[in-house]
């Protein structure tokens, strides 16, 4: 368990950045966007979104280089980091990490240094709650790291290290573990990984202070077999949490004892209209609306974002889904008013804009978008009134 300061610290910094003038009522935000490298697309991009109006700016390159798929903001705002998802980093065989300081006035990122992931594939990245440590998830590997981050922004190298063992029952998919997402509660206290091919959600103790994950009592939540657990999201209050299910195209809603770091399986319920099984569909990602009033997940495949009420009573509700323009929807986010959802469509080679319905979540069209390669994670910064 973390020092009562660090736990307090904690709390302190995630309320400051809710509160502060800037993020309440920006005008603006500054967007950055992780892709696939290739011919479309060289790096990590940014462009800005018009709070009142929805629109995008053109994207431009705030950054070369690989594969950076996912990517995490510092608590400050003055860094990003980015997982490079290749194969071979500086001849081991695992996959980088790259840390950027953000230029404030035009938002373009300076590399300051990189670091080997520890395992293959890496898919997914957190900074922890005060900004002192990141957090990957290797899909490949089926493993999770933790790395320090260093008073100028900087990379230390890993200290914390967990391998995953282990297999599930689909074919292709779940011979070993595939760790696909990390994320950590309000506290700084618990780590969460997601791991596909186990079917579990592995719960560790993280110490901020050490740089170190270490497995709870229990080690794990366990869903259901061929599940494929993916990605997590937290629910503002902190008291529930839902995993989307890529192989069997679910979202889970939990219940979290805060204390204890342990979950309690309230409900599964399918992504797909009226629960009919669409051939090659697979999940990507979750998101909860700033209000916890609505739950979202992607679905590749059928090429649509289903949306849920919620409410701590009656759990999820499926209430609609919105397919217009979306074209493999890897990641998804709602900018922090809660107004816009943008759409990253990774075959679609572009990002499209809908306007949130603040009374029933459904997503409507805007015709906003921009064309980008590849495009996989989307983050904001605020830039003021």
């Amino acid at each position: 368990m973390l020092p009562r300061f660090a736990t307090l610290l904690a709390f302190a910094t995630v309320f400051t950045m809710m509160t502060s003038p800037a993020a309440a009522h920006p005008d603006k935000f500054r967007v950055y966007i992780g892709t696939y490298t290739g011919k479309n697309s060289k790096g990590i991009y940014r462009c800005e979104l018009d709070v009142a109006t929805g629109k995008l700016s053109q994207p431009e390159l705030a950054a070369e280089t690989a594969n950076p798929t996912f990517l995490a903001l510092h608590p400050t705002s003055k860094f990003l980091y980015a997982i490079n998802e290749i194969g071979n980093f500086q001849g081991q065989k695992a996959g980088g990490v790259s840390a950027f300081a953000i230029d404030p006035a035009t938002g373009e990122l300076k590399l300051l240094n990189q670091q080997s992931s520890k395992g293959t594939g890496p898919c997914h990245i957190i900074v922890d709650k005060v900004g002192k440590n990141v957090l990957v998830a290797n899909y490949g590997g089926g493993s999770a790291t933790v790395l320090p981050i260093q008073a100028d922004g900087q990379l230390g190298e890993a200290t914390g290290f967990q391998q995953h063992k282990g297999q599930s029952i689909v074919k292709g998919r779940q011979e070993g573990p595939h760790a696909h997402s990390v994320n950590l509660d309000a506290a700084n206290r618990f780590a969460f990984v997601a791991d596909l091919g186990l079917d579990k959600v592995l719960v560790y103790q993280f110490d901020g202070v050490k740089g170190t994950i270490t497995p709870h009592e229990p080690p794990a939540l366990e869903l259901a077999p061929g599940a494929g657990p993916r990605h997590f999201a937290f629910h503002p209050s902190g008291q529930h949490a839902f995993v989307i299910n890529e192989l069997d195209s679910t979202l889970t809603a939990l219940a979290y004892d805060a204390d204890k770091g342990t979950f309690t399986k309230r409900e599964t319920v399918s992504t797909l209209p009226d629960a009919k099984p669409v051939q090659g569909n697979s999940t990507a990602e979750v998101v909860v609306h700033p209000s916890g009033k609505f739950v979202y997940g992607s679905n590749r495949g059928h090429n649509s974002i289903a949306v849920f009420a919620f409410d701590a009573k009656n759990g999820l509700t499926p209430t609609s889904h919105q397919g217009a323009d979306i074209k493999t929807p890897r990641n998804f986010n709602v900018d922090p008013t809660g107004r816009w959802m943008l759409v990253g469509n990774q075959a679609g080679n572009s990002v499209i804009v809908f306007e949130i319905d603040q009374q029933t979540g459904a997503l409507k069209p805007t015709g906003n978008k921009i064309e980008l390669g590849a495009p996989v994670c989307i983050k904001f910064v605020a830039l003021g009134k």
